[in-house]
């Protein structure tokens, strides 16, 4: 009787062996291949917040060389004037011409700042609604086409040409994503309830 039990449980032990087995094994991999860096250069509404982005470049890049020139010509005077003094320290008149230009650096050197945070506050809120939008996309289009991962093109050494779901995802993105909001991200609530202090 012993070696009855004894038999069942090998037996017993031996069907549940191969089960536990087969629970952990994954099943084979079925790669997509997707160009991110051409959907980000192709799509409709990269193409056309790209424009944007490039004329508030250009709009930011004149406005501080007009700055700079306003500065330089206000500024020469003063360091002649220093200059002038030879180690002698300035009278009020200057001094206070001297203040005022500083202060106009300052306010050049902030509107510029503000300038280029503004700009980089647009990229990312156009990549975010395009990150949002392509995610899901990617998704579909591998699930359609029976793969079970997704990788960029850009991190491939080689892929085969019939992995390459580029077209379709672009397809999509394209008619789901006509255009994006070229503004800056919207502030968080602590972020608004902070500035508001």
């Amino acid at each position: 009787m012993t070696k009855f039990l004894f038999g069942s449980a090998l037996a017993a032990l031996a069907l549940a062996i191969p089960a536990a087995g087969a629970a952990q094994r994954l099943g084979p991999a079925v790669v997509a291949v997707v160009d991110t860096d051409r959907i980000s250069r192709e799509c409709t509404a990269c193409r056309a917040a790209a424009t944007q982005l490039q004329n508030q470049g250009n709009t930011l890049r004149t406005r501080a060389q007009t700055l700079q020139q306003q500065l330089q010509t206000q500024g020469t005077p003063i360091q002649q004037a220093v200059a002038a003094l030879n180690g002698r320290q300035p009278d009020a008149a200057l001094q206070t011409r001297i203040t005022a230009y500083q202060t106009q650096q300052n306010n050049a050197q902030q509107e510029l700042a503000r300038g280029e945070q503004n700009l980089r506050s647009i990229q990312a809120h156009v990549q975010q609604q395009i990150g949002t939008r392509l995610q899901p996309i990617i998704s579909t289009v591998m699930n359609s086409r029976g793969a079970n991962i997704a990788v960029d093109r850009g991190a491939t050494l080689a892929a085969a040409p019939a992995l390459d779901i580029t077209n379709e995802v672009l397809a999509q993105l394209n008619q789901q994503l006509p255009s994006v909001s070229v503004t800056p991200l919207p502030q968080q609530p602590q972020q608004q309830r902070n500035q508001g202090r």
